[in-house]
């Protein structure tokens, strides 16, 4: 068996996002992923491991460092390393890019519930956030909805207007509530511990896709969003028991476990039903996602050599 390293610009020269969706999709055709993960905490830091095995598409492990406080050094917040082992051996079959498969992934999960969530004619997309993965959901949400324009908010207005400097498609808010109310879709990717986006300020047919909160004490969106919503997630095993957005209305009792209506594995259940409803989406990124995108940048890596 050939071992393969593939750095980031080598493998995503080959990739697109509505090819990554189909391998999405043909990935939860097979049996269910068995998966497992571990957090570690030291305040203000976090190490997230991530393992899958998904029967005839192999293995992944996945881990991740976060320390919020990097980027003062001049460093990245976000570090890690994935493993994708071969399911007929158990062999390591390739070295893939943590970055590479993190913004694919993130962005991916959240374009494939859009297209299935999303009212089909929205063209205003509200990105909260102007870091990485807002970088990364910009390129996502365009192939998906290539009609639309976008609109930025962040706390700190500079990076949004970093973010947005030179594209014609997308605009700078200054008003959050004015945004929101405006939007079509509104995708919050942030580490906030607050909530950011409030039912109050929703309207029927709207898509809210909420990727940043990944540990219990993190939300983006207050618990009025919640019951105003048709609330769906990536997988149920991986976002109800420990990211706030979901954990703490569940343990309050705000919602109940029915309330989550279906995740990749419910397709029946995972679509809109009418223009008028709101539509959530959590975006916990589980491992077979991971999987299911390292394989995927293999086999297009593999196929141009």
């Amino acid at each position: 068996m050939k071992f393969a390293y593939i750095p980031f610009d080598e493998g995503e020269k080959q990739l697109d996002w509505i090819g990554l969706t189909k391998a999405f999709a043909a990935g939860h055709a097979r049996p269910k992923a068995e998966i497992a993960d571990t957090f570690l905490y030291r305040d203000p830091d976090t190490l997230l491991s991530r393992s899958a095995w998904i029967d005839g598409l192999g293995l992944a492990v996945k881990s991740a460092t976060v320390f919020p406080q990097n980027p003062g050094r001049g460093t990245p917040m976000v570090n890690g390393a994935v493993s994708l082992f071969s399911d007929r051996s158990g062999e390591l079959e390739a070295l893939v890019d943590f970055h590479l498969v993190t913004k694919w992934k993130t962005a991916g999960d959240s374009l494939w519930a859009a297209k299935r969530l999303a009212r089909p004619d929205s063209r205003n997309i509200l990105i909260i956030g102007a870091g990485t993965v807002a970088r990364s959901l910009r390129a996502a949400y365009a192939a998906g909805f290539p009609e639309a324009r976008f609109t930025v908010w962040n706390r700190t207005r500079a990076a949004a207007e970093a973010l947005a400097a030179g594209d014609e498609r997308m605009q700078v808010a200054d008003d959050l509530q004015a945004a929101v109310e405006q939007a079509d879709i509104i995708a919050s990717a942030t580490m906030s511990t607050t909530p950011l986006i409030y039912g109050r300020w929703l309207k029927a047919g709207q898509h809210i896709d909420l990727i940043g909160a990944y540990r219990p004490d993190m939300r983006e969106a207050d618990d009025d969003s919640l019951r105003r919503s048709r609330i769906f997630v990536d997988s149920y095993d991986t976002t109800l028991g420990h990211i706030g957005e979901l954990k703490a209305p569940l343990e309050s009792g705000v919602i109940q476990p029915s309330d989550i209506l279906g995740d990749y594995y419910d397709a029946a259940h995972f679509a809109r039903q009418s223009d008028d409803e709101i539509t959530l989406f959590k975006n916990g990124g589980g491992a077979h996602l991971d999987l299911m995108t390292a394989r995927y940048v293999l086999d297009r890596w593999a196929s141009f050599q």
